[in-house]
């Protein structure tokens, strides 16, 4: 999704799990998106065992939380409610797409990659620290009310 849609200067790496091996030489990492299926407990349980890997600096603008397959809730097995308390409990931004259609996808990946420019810095005047103040609809609740 987001190889189509990368600025040459940036450079996405998957990994299906963590912690990633110490022994790979890899560049510097400016943001983490976890991904959940909402479709799959698994996909929710292996995010939150990853979680417990990755450094609290990085909870400070540099993580991020993806649900798939919000558009067909008849079919999932996750809450939406559960996944919007876990990204809440780690004050992180929380995106939900529905993969299946086009438009989101695209919409969906303009949005990490602005995302991670703000995270690696190549916005001026805009850090990753405030990130979730600017991705927070201006109707939704403070944090502390969710």
């Amino acid at each position: 999704m987001l190889q189509d849609h990368c600025a040459s200067e940036l450079r996405v790496h998957l990994a299906n799990s963590l912690p990633l091996p110490s022994t790979v030489n890899r560049p510097r990492i400016d943001l983490i998106v976890f991904v959940i299926n909402l479709h799959s407990k698994y996909s929710l349980r292996n995010v939150e065992e990853c979680l417990s890997h990755v450094d609290s600096s990085f909870f400070l603008g540099k993580v991020c939380f993806l649900a798939t397959g919000a558009g067909q809730e008849n079919h999932c097995s996750i809450h939406q409610n559960t996944v919007i308390k876990l990204a809440h409990t780690y004050r992180s931004p929380l995106l939900f797409c529905d993969l299946e259609v086009e438009s989101f996808r695209a919409i969906v990946a303009q949005r990490l990659v602005r995302m991670l420019q703000i995270c690696a810095g190549h916005v001026p005047g805009i850090s990753a620290v405030n990130l979730l103040s600017l991705l927070r609809r201006s109707d939704s609740p403070p944090s502390k009310e969710l």
